[in-house]
């Protein structure tokens, strides 16, 4: 969502209280039998309005925080993996226990096992009868990483050897590191998941066909002139506030 539809959601409803205030100042002679559009109705849709407006902008900061320190937990990880690697290379153990090491340490730092193929070459290959369909293999997703990162913790546990003396490689901080980074990634899911939630029930209040503060608006302004005609001072008063959906 950009910053310029956010600014355009809170003039819709700094609008909308100015329009409320207006008619509010018409007095009794404002008597519209449509029940949408009487003042108790465009009152409670003022504060509804701006009250989920509020809330958007509350969970929105909530979520930066989250990816923030999300991306801040994250940024150590590559380097980590390549000295975990290096502490399971000082160390003699089978091939194959090291090959799924190194595996899993290229998935964390985001590299192919093998290069990747030029277009030519590909081409070339294809000419021959031979068709290639290299799929992506930097899997840097962070539910990627973790998953990676869980399964060189278990692949580490199976290694006797692996026993460094140095704390922030030892399992029982690689696995606290592991689960710190799992709830802060959960926080981030939940935390933008209730954003949209929020964003869902915005868009409702103020952009439903019928019952949005745009739509109310505009009827608004239909009635205003139907009463005191569209050259009245009244009509003028409300018919430049400008209202925009921005769904």
């Amino acid at each position: 969502m950009s910053k310029t539809n956010e600014t355009g959601h809170a003039k819709n409803v700094a609008n909308f209280e100015t329009l409320l205030s207006y008619v509010t100042g018409y007095g009794a002679v404002y008597n519209p039998s449509n029940a949408n559009i009487q003042l108790s109705s465009l009152s409670e849709k003022a504060t509804a309005a701006k009250t989920i407006n509020e809330q958007v902008h509350d969970a929105a900061a909530k979520n930066s925080n989250a990816i923030a320190l999300r991306d801040l937990a994250f940024a150590p990880l590559k380097k980590l993996s390549t000295r975990v690697l290096s502490a399971v290379k000082a160390n003699s153990v089978p091939q194959q226990v090291l090959d799924n090491a190194v595996s899993h340490h290229r998935k964390i730092q985001g590299q192919r096992a093998t290069a990747k193929l030029t277009v030519e070459e590909k081409n070339n290959l294809a000419a021959s009868g031979t068709v290639v369909n290299q799929v992506s293999a930097s899997q840097q997703s962070y539910d990627n990483l973790l998953d990676t990162l869980d399964k060189q913790i278990k692949l580490l546990a199976t290694i006797p050897q692996y026993a460094p003396n140095e704390v922030d490689l030892q399992l029982a901080s690689l696995t606290s590191l592991y689960n710190d980074l799992l709830q802060k990634n959960r926080d981030v899911v939940a935390n933008t998941s209730q954003l949209s939630t929020l964003r869902i029930n915005r868009n409702n209040t103020l952009y439903d066909a019928e019952t949005g503060i745009v739509a109310l608006a505009q009827d608004v302004k239909n009635y205003a002139r139907s009463v005191f005609g569209s050259t009245s001072p009244q009509y003028k008063q409300i018919s430049g506030i400008l209202f925009r959906t921005l769904n």
